[in-house]
């Protein structure tokens, strides 16, 4: 008897996000019976991500199916240095994508439905128990795979008994309906220990308006929210933002920095995007490595449920990506970040050409 015989489900994915929907999407593609289930009754509410994508998964993957009309082209960083300084950098042919990021979401729940993937919203992941090489599902039945795309704090990790996230940031961005920046080809943004101690404030245009972020470096033991109320008030007179802006919407929370974690798979789970770390512990950009790792879940679940060969377990704990010397560079920033040297070294050629190294994926993993 088939896997495909045996089980309710090929495939059941936990969150619809980035990570998930690339899971889901490949796995589909092959004809596997995929089902997602996501917490939220709408998919572009209470959102975490900030929704900027790069060029490489503006063009490489599904992502370059997105509506024109939800994009807005970024070609430039103008990075600040504590005293507000300022730098403009750019590199031929690079760009990132601002998104009107809750209907990008809805788009992608279309996406899914209309691939055959069934969606359903309004359901939490409570519980799962092995059965067999698969897993028993509380309130969805039985899947030869569950893949765990639900967040840095992951409820299928806890209950697989799997790595857990436990370095991140903590980050608040407030979006301004409406509103045009003096300068909407650049992606500001702003060194300050004072208001982002191991990370930057930003500010964007996106296709709906304005949005304005801040995030810092969180710790268990002492908490601390960012002061993007403190932060708007500095750098309002920069950017062009008027003083009686007032924000429509706020997202907020945890993104991981330290890597991917210890493990990432057990047999017939295994986890991606946040809920696997698979996020830049420098830029904190997740998008384009969680579609990467998600797709490559989904489509070696496909292959190996279809035609066997090598397990996804292996193959999806080998496309985690390292980020070894991005590693090394958060663990220096977290403890030796200081203003003057940005201050005093914003026009060097060296601070130039590690921005660029940052900003346009001049990288290495």
């Amino acid at each position: 008897m088939t896997a495909v015989q045996r089980y309710d489900w090929d495939v059941v994915v936990v969150g619809a996000s980035f990570a998930g929907a690339a899971c889901a999407l490949a796995a589909a593609h092959y004809g596997l019976r995929v089902c997602v289930i996501e917490r939220k009754r709408d998919p572009g509410i209470k959102l975490h991500t900030t929704g900027i994508i790069v060029k490489e998964a503006a063009e490489q993957t599904w992502l370059n199916r997105v509506p024109a009309a939800l994009v807005q082209r970024v070609e430039r960083v103008r990075l600040y240095a504590p005293n507000l300084r300022s730098l403009s950098l750019v590199a031929p042919d690079y760009y990132f994508l601002t998104t009107d990021t809750p209907n990008v979401m809805r788009w992608l729940a279309d996406e899914l439905r209309s691939h055959s993937v069934e969606l359903r919203l309004q359901q939490s992941f409570t519980n799962a128990t092995q059965d067999g090489v698969g897993w028993q599902v509380e309130g969805l039945g039985s899947t030869r795979y569950l893949v765990g795309a639900d967040g840095a704090k992951s409820r299928v990790a806890e209950r697989a008994n799997l790595g857990r996230v436990d370095d991140f940031l903590y980050g608040i961005e407030h979006e301004f309906a409406g509103l045009q920046l003096p300068e909407p080809d650049a992606l500001h943004c702003f060194i300050s220990k004072r208001y982002a101690p191991g990370y930057i404030g930003w500010v964007a245009q996106n296709p709906t308006g304005v949005q304005v972020g801040l995030a810092l470096r969180h710790s268990n033991a002492q908490t601390r929210s960012p002061d993007i109320d403190g932060f708007l008030q500095r750098i309002r007179g920069v950017v062009g933002l008027p003083i009686d802006a007032t924000p429509m919407a706020t997202r907020a929370g945890l993104v991981p920095c330290g890597g991917p974690v210890s493990q990432i798979t057990a047999p017939g789970v295994i986890l991606t995007g946040d809920a696997a770390g698979i996020v830049s512990p420098v830029t904190a950009g997740g998008i384009h490595s969680a579609w990467q790792h998600g797709w490559c879940v989904g489509d070696a679940i496909a292959r190996y449920v279809r035609d066997g060969g090598e397990a996804p377990e292996q193959v999806a704990a080998r496309a985690a990506p390292r980020f070894q010397a991005k590693r090394a560079l958060r663990w220096a920033y977290d403890r030796f970040q200081c203003d003057w040297p940005f201050d005093l070294f914003l026009h060097s050629a060296p601070l130039r050409w590690a921005a660029e190294q940052v900003y346009f994926h001049k990288r290495r993993a």
